[in-house]
């Protein structure tokens, strides 16, 4: 990997992020003060309490940004945010947090539910650098105290050992433990984050990428995390493995670009954005040396995270992210060993759209199983499989998605273990408590030139000229046929406008809040069809068996004269979630 080429001032465009969170900085707690944003969980803090809150690793940050503008006048306020952040962490060994900090100045750990140890690699990570291209300018006493804050982060980052199916997690703790052994002459670290480094290494070359599978958002981290080893590492080992794994982080963002949407195409393990925020095209942009153009330097949306990183895509993926040839991408992302289960991954490009789909997967709000681009007068606009409980993400809905040339079988069945909103913080045992809960299809990003009309159990959308039909193939959810009084009730598409966004819902049950009892419904599953392009103008017949506890739809006729495309779901809920 060459060294990072500077196409940019880095210096100014931290400058300019320093300045731009002056107006943030609170001088009586020593933190920056900001709106409470949070994924939902893991915070007890609500906005309506707390408004404004002081979070820790955003100081963290700040405080080294201070750092490394090199400004005289910016080390006490440093110090005094490093010192401050400091006494919230907690060092008593005989505690489950030990080494960890809390999200918030106004939340102690034992009031969040649960305490995130990922915070000891998040604040970790920005004191270590601080420690080590500052330290130097800092006081002794605050450079005893930031050395036993780091002691203390290693410590919990190496009781906890996370494993390398945990992508970022474990290239930071890497990181933390690798950089803290070399700087203070801990050999012990720096044996541990050659071993998880080694370990990472090994898992992720097994499928050639990385478990958060194409995650833009994580992605761009795990890539900043490696770009720091390969910088700041003086271990040749720990620099090799960090620049292997960059090829491989590269190699994956550079094959899912797709020019004409200017989107990340999917799908995506994790996204918290459906559309590429501003943040990660001004790093795609700096990353490529101005290949890809969003923003001018001015507008570019600068994470000081990245300052001194050296990221910069190789030389060798440069052309991917302009090549507007269709192609199929098609990979196995996970793989249990000891089962032999596996998860797969299938995107397909053309010019005019892309298409990603995981061929089983959860629906969590953080998963985009089903993500589609279209290019729409310059712009994007994109289509996102949801399934809704009171208008939120539910983790217990399964997506199962079969694919080809453009035609696409859909199912949707349901688990009695998995989570509501989290895969694994609030298991749902079987029951909800709903208002509402919905399958849709959602159209959002560029609007102009979108047309959906439906016709009962089918619905047809124009993007820009290009058009997709969705049908109802299939649908069973026998609680609510009690409901009806055992009369087959009419299962269609309902169009809801919402801000910016347009959904075709598949409404399963709205109305006063009730229980749903997925131990006692023997069929509750759903099948669609999705065509996209060519395929509407000769679509083929579909076929539907329901038999032994599965229901499948087959496309019996096919014009592209291959195997036909045929889609398997199981009936009943169940807790059998394979991995």
């Amino acid at each position: 990997m060459s060294l990072y080429r500077q196409f940019f001032d880095h210096k100014e465009l931290l400058l300019r992020k320093v300045i731009s969170q002056e107006k943030d900085y609170d001088p009586l707690v020593h933190m920056l003060l900001r709106p409470l944003h949070t994924p939902g969980y893991h915070t007890t803090l609500t906005s309506d309490v707390y408004p404004l809150v002081h979070p820790t690793h955003p100081s963290l940050l700040y405080a080294a940004s201070l750092l490394n503008t090199e400004s005289p006048e910016y080390v006490q306020r440093a110090c005094d945010i490093i010192q401050c952040v400091l006494t919230l962490q907690d060092r008593d060994p005989d505690r489950d947090t030990y080494g960890i900090w809390p999200w918030f100045y106004e939340e102690p750990l034992t009031q969040m539910a649960p305490p995130d140890w990922n915070w000891a690699d998040f604040c970790g990570k920005e004191l270590v650098l601080a420690a080590l291209l500052h330290g130097h300018r800092l006081p002794e006493e605050l450079r005893e105290d930031i050395r036993q804050g780091i002691s203390c982060a290693c410590d919990a980052i190496m009781k906890r050992d996370m494993g390398p199916h945990y992508t970022n997690i474990s290239i930071m703790g890497s990181f933390v433990t690798l950089i803290a052994g070399e700087l203070y002459g801990k050999q012990d670290y720096v044996d541990y984050a050659l071993q998880r480094l080694e370990k990472l290494k090994q898992y992720t070359e097994r499928l050639r990428t990385f478990q958060e599978f194409n995650s833009p958002h994580y992605s761009v981290i795990a890539i900043v995390e490696l770009s720091k080893i390969y910088t700041y590492s003086m271990n040749p080992r720990a620099r090799e493995i960090a620049n292997d794994l960059l090829d491989i982080g590269w190699h994956m963002v550079a094959e899912h670009y797709h020019p004409t949407s200017q989107q990340w195409a999917g799908p995506h393990s994790r996204s918290y954005s459906t559309l590429l925020s501003n943040k990660i095209k001004s790093f795609l942009q700096i990353a490529t040396d101005n290949r890809l153009f969003f923003f001018s330097d001015d507008d570019l949306e600068y994470d000081a995270e990245w300052y001194g990183s050296g990221c910069r895509c190789p030389e060798a993926y440069l052309n991917l992210f302009m090549s507007e040839e269709s192609r199929v991408l098609e990979q196995p992302y996970y793989r249990n060993e000891d089962t032999g289960f596996v998860k797969w991954a299938k995107t397909r490009m053309t010019p005019q759209y892309t298409i990603g789909i995981f061929k089983h997967e959860i629906m969590w709000n953080q998963t985009r199983g089903l993500v589609a681009y279209f290019e729409n007068h310059g712009a994007a606009t994109y289509l996102q499989m949801r399934c809704l409980h009171d208008g939120y993400d539910y983790c217990s809905g399964v997506l199962s998605v079969a694919e080809e040339e453009g035609h696409l079988l859909l199912g949707v069945r349901f688990l009695t273990n998995g989570g509501d909103t989290h895969p694994g913080l609030d298991r749902i045992e079987g029951c909800i408590e709903a208002s509402d809960f919905r399958l849709r299809m959602e159209f959002g990003g560029c609007l102009a030139g979108v047309r959906i009309a439906t016709e009962g159990a089918k619905a047809e959308v124009e993007i820009n000229g290009l058009p997709l039909r969705v049908d109802n193939v299939y649908a069973a959810f026998d609680e609510l046929l009690a409901i009806d009084c055992g009369e087959q009730r009419d299962w269609n598409w309902e169009v809801t406008e919402l801000e910016q966004r347009i959904g075709l819902d598949f409404v399963i049950y709205t109305g006063e809040r009730r229980t749903l009892d997925f131990h006692a419904l023997n069929r509750a599953a759903f099948l669609f069809s999705l065509a996209i392009g060519e395929v509407v103008e000769t679509m083929p017949d579909i076929s539907v068996i329901e038999e032994a506890g599965h229901v499948t739809a087959r496309v019996v006729t096919s014009h592209w004269n291959r195997l036909p495309l045929e889609l398997s779901i199981a009936v009943k809920p169940n807790d059998i979630h394979p991995v």
